[in-house]
């Protein structure tokens, strides 16, 4: 069997205020001191999945196809020692009545030697990888957020709520498509990058907005597919 890389998972379902925001996102873009913080005199409601933006990015799609690219040696590694495993568990279960005693406990043992070394392995493997996701997470968001105060400072926005997560988690319990800002807020990242749009042929499945109630839907962005590991 094999199990998903745990994909980063960005806590921040919360209520964002243009305001609040704009300090944040102007200490990341310059200097302290430099640029006085954005202020709004909008009045405007808008939602936004931050982990949906960053993984939509260009920026995001590129370096997070390129961590998976990484992380496949690894991945077949793993993989080869849990067919290893298998093999051997197939080998007892069918050869159990015939071994002796001592036979079958050096099986056994075996097997339980290499299961415990795949499990430390494979604990690390998810460990670097989220760490390795998290950083890249990290600096587009850091980036991501003043675009994004720019754009609510523009279009008249008073309060931005980030919609990452699902009701109950997130506060919000439902929204409408009409006030979600995630594609355009990425398309201005975009243009602003100057990162091209990965090649089609490296398009992965989109992971899957937020959920909410029946009848509301949400533009989809495209995040990379993590690896699979072994389990």
């Amino acid at each position: 069997m094999t199990s998903k890389y745990t994909r980063i998972l960005l806590a921040m379902a919360f209520v964002i205020s243009v305001a609040a925001l704009a300090q944040t996102g102007s200490a990341a873009a310059a200097p302290a001191g430099a640029a006085p913080a954005v202020t709004s005199t909008g009045t405007k409601v808008g939602t936004i999945s931050m982990e949906q933006a960053i993984f939509a990015t260009n920026e995001g799609r590129r370096d997070f196809e390129a961590l998976s690219k990484k992380l496949e040696p690894k991945q077949n590694e793993l993989k080869g020692q849990n067919d290893e495993i298998d093999a051997l568990k197939k080998q007892l279960s069918a050869q159990q009545d015939k071994l002796n005693d001592d036979a079958k406990a050096t099986l056994v043992k075996q097997i339980e030697t290499k299961q415990k070394s795949l499990d430390r392995q494979l604990q690390d493997a998810r460990e670097d990888a989220q760490n390795q996701q998290n950083e890249i997470a990290q600096r587009i968001l850091q980036k991501l957020g003043p675009v994004l105060i720019k754009y609510a400072s523009d279009n008249g926005f008073g309060v931005i709520i980030d919609t990452s997560q699902p009701w109950p988690q997130s506060p919000v319990v439902w929204w409408g498509e009409a006030v979600d800002v995630t594609k355009p807020v990425v398309d201005v990242y975009n243009a602003q990058s100057g990162v091209a749009p990965p090649p089609a042929s490296s398009a992965t499945p989109a992971k899957p907005a937020a959920s909410k109630p029946a009848g509301t839907t949400t533009k989809s962005a495209t995040p990379v597919k993590p690896a699979d590991v072994p389990k």
